[in-house]
């Protein structure tokens, strides 16, 4: 319930997905859709019984459970939880703990910036613009102009703001596949004979833009205008096109920039692979727009070609020369109408106008307004990550599903078919973990104003740690013995997952719930647990093998010894990237199925049909279902695969060359190899035949005519090293 108790913590919210990590169908039809919610509640309800309080819970869906005290109309109780919670690919942003406060900063250290751009524009740009006025420059203003600007309407959604130099920007994360933008423009200039679209570079964009997509290409699959004089503006009239031109065509076919101005919707204007510049299209009108009490133009560009092909930023202008040319300076309608007055016909409004216009020409505003631009690259922002949750009031991931996502409510169903329901479920418990049958009003809790969620979650997670009337004894004795697990490689109860008749009894019970009273004391602190676990004695003891004792209690059930036990898969990937210094620390963000990746085992996407080979020979459990504990093997394949996989190779090889850097004294780096990888010193036998085994490798390499023997040799001894059992086991 982290989306419920602490919505603010991308911790809280990222562990919400553990309830819909299981399988789901990717293809639901509409007679599967109610089958299939029932069953991805089971899946959370089982999941949850099981992680948590290590009963099986699920067994209980079709009939009273035949072990243990759990009836079926607990499990629909239980199940009915997560009646509306739902999967969902959500924006978190991972920095928001201490962005406040990044931000604030910044804030202060940009503010000399903007004070300098300000003095400039109070004290001298006024002055320079009546100097650059009574130049010829001034006389002969640009072709291209932009209109009187009224709005814009996105037809599926797209963010798009309007910037200071009259173009418009599109936000690239939140765009959809295909958009057109409509804008509503007014204009007094006559004759106007042509319009413009400019395609900006923006290295905010993909590839340098100016489109959205993956490669910064766009396609401009139409144009449209309509016009109206202001006299009469709701009587709107389409404009034809006589010609097109533009900077450059992707093809001369259906990418060319005739096909804007077609009647086929879906070819367009393309620039392919000219990206990271400029580019424009200039569309000539069949007869120029001359009225005198104005136009309104309606104008509407649309990108209905492939997926996000959508301009990134860009600006429409018009002309009374269809030959102006396709790149170049743009005035808007209002300074153009402001300079063409004589100084002292300017109202204040006209010169405050020319002014804003002239200031990006102004060398010495350019500089300052350069130099505050290059310092707010600098701003913190908010580190935002696509991650699965689940929760509720969200928008599901709907994969290819023919009917709703999720119901409102939840039924009993008889023999769990959803053909035979026999009445609603509400929220409720295990009656066995909660002696005084209290309501669950105990527990729950009423949502905040404009949550979207019910926090029946919340109720569940009350009753969890409720260790008097509630669950909380049962759930401090799980999560203890898991951590008893995970420490010696048994559990104090060694069906970890199963704490129920069918499960087995603890082997300590008085220390199994001594730990789970520490646990509970100490706000369920798992840190603390850790310590006390790896602090004791027992923990601590030697893993040497006693045969008197070995006698009495084989397969030490009463940890006469410490049990060894090897590394699981991941973790021992993990450790060689670590001690050949190739380990790569980051964290948080998609999983991969790329061997080669050196981010923790983690990182790894699970696909059924592509599962990493070193982690399948090293025993990775099946990921469909729970797991209490993972089987350990010991196999020759295991030996094999440490000797000549190509990508412990590769680490080894690489931590090598980082190795003879540092020295050139084999003694010295032998000692250092063996602390690293087994912490502690070589002994002078080892010292001895590490030296031997460097030469006798170096002079095989060299024989061969290798470039870098001594570098093979030493990957040699690390790869040698790495494969011995006390490196791969905990001893």
């Amino acid at each position: 319930a982290g989306d419920e108790l602490s919505p603010e913590n991308p911790l809280a919210m990222m562990a919400t997905g553990f309830l819909g990590a299981g399988v789901f169908p990717t293809q639901i039809t509409a007679n599967e859709v109610e089958s299939s919610r029932y069953d991805a509640l089971d899946d959370m309800a089982a999941t949850t019984g099981t992680a948590m309080l290590a009963l099986t819970i699920g067994c209980a869906r079709c009939h009273d459970h035949k072990f243990d005290p759990i009836p079926a109309a607990d499990y629909y109780r239980f199940t009915s939880t997560f009646t509306t919670a739902v999967r969902s690919n959500q924006p978190i942003v991972m920095n928001a703990s201490n962005l406040d406060a990044q931000q604030a900063h910044f804030t202060l250290e940009h503010q000399p910036y903007i004070d300098a751009v300000k003095n400039y524009e109070q004290t001298k740009l006024r002055s320079a613009f009546e100097e650059w006025s009574q130049t010829p420059q001034a006389k002969e203003p640009p072709g291209w102009f932009t209109l009187k600007f009224f709005d814009v309407q996105s037809e599926k959604g797209s963010n798009i703001q309007r910037q200071a130099d009259q173009s418009f920007k599109v936000q690239s994360d939140t765009a959809p596949p295909q958009d057109a933008f409509t804008f509503e423009f007014h204009s007094h200039q006559r004759n106007l004979q042509a319009l413009r679209i400019e395609a900006f570079a923006d290295p905010t964009l993909k590839a340098g833009g100016p489109g959205l997509a993956v490669n910064g290409n766009f396609q401009l699959t139409d144009i449209h205008v309509a016009k109206a004089p202001l006299s009469t503006p709701n009587v709107l009239t389409d404009l034809e096109f006589s010609s097109a031109r533009a900077t450059f065509n992707q093809n001369e076919n259906s990418l060319h920039v005739r096909t804007v101005i077609d009647k086929d919707k879906k070819s367009g204007w393309a620039v392919d692979p000219q990206f990271g510049k400029d580019h424009a299209v200039i569309v000539t009108f069949a007869e120029p727009l001359d009225d005198p009490q104005g136009h309104r133009l309606r104008i509407t560009v649309a990108f209905n070609g492939n997926t996000k092909h959508i301009m990134g930023r860009f600006r429409i202008s018009v002309s009374s020369d269809p030959d102006n040319p396709l790149l170049g300076d743009t005035i808007s309608e209002e300074v153009l109408v402001a300079l063409a007055k004589s100084p002292q016909d300017r109202t204040a409004e006209d010169l405050q106008a020319a002014v804003d216009w002239y200031r990006t020409k102004d060398e010495g505003w350019k500089a300052l307004e350069a130099k505050r631009q290059e310092h707010l690259k600098s701003a913190p922002a908010a580190k935002t990550e696509t991650v699965m949750i689940v929760s509720e009031g969200v928008t599901p991931i709907r994969h290819h599903t023919q009917g709703k996502d999720f119901f409102e409510e939840m039924h009993f169903l008889k023999r769990g078919d959803v053909q035979q329901k026999v009445g609603r479920a509400s929220q409720g418990f295990l009656q066995v973990l909660s002696p005084e049958q209290d309501s669950i009003d105990r527990w729950s809790q009423a949502p905040q104003t404009g949550s979207k969620t019910s926090n029946r979650r919340t109720a569940l997670a009350n009753w969890m740690v409720d260790h008097r009337q509630g669950a909380g004894n049962l759930l401090a004795r799980v999560m203890v013995n898991r951590l008893w697990h995970h420490h010696f490689g048994r559990g104090l109860v060694a069906s970890t997952n199963d704490f129920g008749n069918q499960g087995q009894p603890p082997s300590h019970p008085d220390l199994l719930d001594w730990l789970a009273n520490q646990l509970i004391k100490n706000d369920w602190k798992l840190k603390y647990i850790h310590q006390l676990i790896l602090s004791s004695y027992t923990y601590q003891q030697s893993s040497d093998y006693r045969k008197a004792d070995a006698l009495q209690d084989p397969d030490n059930q009463y940890l006469w010894r410490f049990r060894p036990r090897r590394l699981e898969g991941e973790a021992l990937r993990d450790s060689i990237l670590n001690v050949t210094g190739q380990l790569d620390s980051r964290m948080f963000g998609a999983g991969t199925l790329d061997e080669s990746m050196r981010r923790r085992s983690i990182y790894f996407t699970i696909k059924r049909s592509k599962l990493i080979p070193m982690l399948q020979v090293f025993d990775v459990p099946e990921p469909l279902v729970s797991q209490g504990q993972r089987p350990t093997t010991i196999v020759a394949p295991q030996a094999l695969l440490l000797l000549n996989n190509i990508h412990i190779r590769k680490y080894c090889e690489d931590g090598a060359k980082q190795f003879l850097k540092e020295s050139q004294d084999l003694t010295s780096l032998v000692t250092q190899l063996y602390q690293r990888t087994l912490s502690r010193q070589p002994t002078l036998s080892e010292t001895a035949k590490s030296l031997a085994f460097l030469q006798q490798q170096t002079q095989s390499y060299t024989d061969s005519g290798s470039n870098t023997p001594e570098e093979a040799a030493f990957a040699d001894l690390f790869q040698l090293v790495i494969c011995l059992n006390e490196f791969c086991y905990i001893y």
